[in-house]
């Protein structure tokens, strides 16, 4: 962050007073130049320009994606001073026209910036590209696609895996490719299965992770991963974790409106900080998290791994039903580098093309780049139509965006989600990821969009005050977020011995309500629950009393 802070940064319609930011940085690099020399910028807006000792390496223009750039004919070494400088755009319209510039019509500033970290990656070779994990949790194994490349003369590339637990360190799986020779230039891909000794998944409730290290003799590279699985079951349209129903619940994170915030400081980049966030999440019994128009800094995903926070993951274009000229080809490298940041992390459970948008572009860019994925996450399109049918649908419900509702007219709507300007017309499965139109500030006072809509005339009595507020906004978002819950369709019981992980033990979609019977078969369990996913009328569904008999 600047010191002293500038003035007059990120004026949402462009930045008169200058074109760019710079950052200077000096460093030394003991000993010789490595074979490979690789800086990487992790996201900055808008575009980068990186120069090294005065001679221009290249530009990245995605806003927000990372920039690798090869920096090795530009270093000196030897513990001579190297000076590094990279340059920003100052605004919006430093993005090249076809590139998505984080357009956001509720926005009032647009910071422009680094905002994640910068490193010098420097290695042997041949050396470790990338590396792709995909879980098997039937198998209780991971899939492991490894890209190895040749920076130097001909050598016999031998790559070796070794998966440990990480917190522990305990080895639980091996695994070595034969050798093969790699001409200069040249890369090869090494795709192989290890299986997992007592293999132990992951989920919210035991967010249990591995790391894979990928070795050729002169690079390793080591890769966090989780086992587990996400998709979306077509027929019952519900989400399956591990192979399991499992309900989503949880919230919206708009970084890019946060970092507008002029007390915010250094707090997203700060992580004890983005943990507590997220352990407060979690402590509200909340599983999932959409970051939301826009990508925080890389440590929130580490954290959301550890901490068991499932991620919607969405990138920053929301153009509503306005057409900013897109390309299908930029648009399809931003998804790759989006990709390949995020798709070792099982917090990432849904890929999320845009917000609130009617653009084609996204789906066929989506279309071009899913198959990457080897763990074929499910996508969300926005206001786009779903491509598959276990892709969801976006639905955005806001019910006090008309003047006229009132919360009582609840009991009589049609259960139905709306919140899309598109029909679901294939039946895909709903996700409701924002509803509630009752926003308030940091300090209590109602947004501007709900002034607008006059959303707390009709809750509070005149001139109410910062408390009220607030307690108002509780109590109604508690209100729908249960009549949402009403709308869910199917129950059962399930046991657990833990707490932790359930099997169900009884089955149906035709409750009848009333008091009921339910015989299974004995199991050992210290837990029993209700999971009710259905509701069989209009009002929803209750539970008022729970007994368990051993005969």
């Amino acid at each position: 962050m600047a010191r002293p802070p500038l003035e007059g940064v990120g004026p949402k319609e462009g930045d008169g007073r200058r074109a760019a930011f710079w950052y200077r940085r000096t460093f030394t690099l003991a000993g010789s130049v490595p074979a490979v020399a690789a800086l990487k910028v992790g996201k900055a807006m808008f575009t980068t320009r990186v120069y090294l000792n005065g001679q221009l390496v290249g530009d990245h223009e995605p806003s927000f994606t990372p920039g690798l750039f090869d920096v090795r004919p530009h270093l000196r070494g030897d513990g001579r001073p190297d000076e590094l400088v990279i340059r920003v755009g100052s605004s919006r319209k430093a993005v090249p026209a076809g590139r998505p510039d984080g357009w956001d019509f509720e926005k009032l500033k647009y910071i422009p910036g680094i905002y994640d970290s910068v490193e010098l990656i420097l290695s042997g070779s041949p050396h470790v590209v990338r590396v792709q994990t995909a879980p098997d949790v039937e198998g209780k194994a991971v899939r492991v696609a490894a890209l190895v490349k040749n920076a130097g003369a001909q050598a016999q590339a031998q790559v070796r895996f070794t998966v440990r637990e990480a917190r522990g360190g305990r080895e639980v799986g091996a695994a070595e490719a034969p050798t093969a020779p790699l001409a200069p230039g040249a890369e090869r891909t090494v795709d192989l299965r290890i299986p997992i000794k007592d293999c132990r998944l992951w989920s919210p409730e035991d967010p249990f992770l591995y790391e894979l290290e990928t070795r050729t003799g002169a690079d390793a590279l080591r890769t966090r991963f989780g086992v587990r699985s996400f998709r979306f079951d077509p027929e019952t349209k519900r989400a399956l974790l591990n192979g399991r129903p499992y309900m989503l619940r949880g919230t919206n994170v708009c970084i890019y409106r946060f970092f507008e915030d002029p007390v915010r400081g250094n707090l997203p980049w700060r992580e004890e900080w983005v943990r507590g966030l997220i352990r407060a999440f979690r402590g509200m019994n909340w599983n999932a998290c959409r970051y939301c128009i826009g990508f925080p800094p890389e440590p929130w995903y580490r954290i959301a791994d550890e901490e068991g926070l499932m991620v919607q993951d969405e990138f920053p274009i929301w153009t509503l039903g306005k057409d900013f000229g897109y390309k299908v080809e930029p648009l399809i490298e931003e998804y790759i580098e989006w990709m390949r940041e995020r798709w070792n992390h099982p917090c990432v459970v849904i890929w999320d093309a845009q917000n609130e948008s009617t653009i084609g572009v996204t789906g066929k860019a989506l279309t071009a780049v899913r198959g990457l994925d080897l763990s074929d996450r499910p996508w969300d399109n926005g206001w786009a139509p779903p491509e598959r049918p276990t892709d969801v649908y976006e639905a955005h419900p806001y019910l006090f965006q008309n003047k006229a509702f009132r919360l009582p007219q609840l009991a009589s709507r049609a259960p139905n989600a709306g919140g899309n300007v598109v029909p679901n017309k294939r039946g895909n499965p709903i996700i409701i990821n924002e509803y509630g139109w009752l926003w308030v500030n940091r300090d209590g006072t109602p947004t501007a969009l709900s002034v607008k809509d006059q959303v707390y005339e009709r809750l509070l009595p005149p001139n109410p005050t910062a408390e009220q507020y607030r307690e108002a906004y509780a109590r109604t978002l508690a209100a729908e977020t249960e009549y949402w819950r009403s709308l869910r369709q199917a129950a059962g019981v399930q046991v657990s011995a833990d707490g932790k992980a359930w099997t169900d033990v009884f089955k149906t979609d035709s409750g009848a309500g009333g008091a009921s019977e339910i015989d299974f078969t004995p199991v050992a369990a210290r837990y029993v629950r209700i999971y009710g996913t259905a509701r069989g009328t209009k009002w929803g569904y209750a539970i008022c009393e729970l007994m368990v008999f051993r005969e």
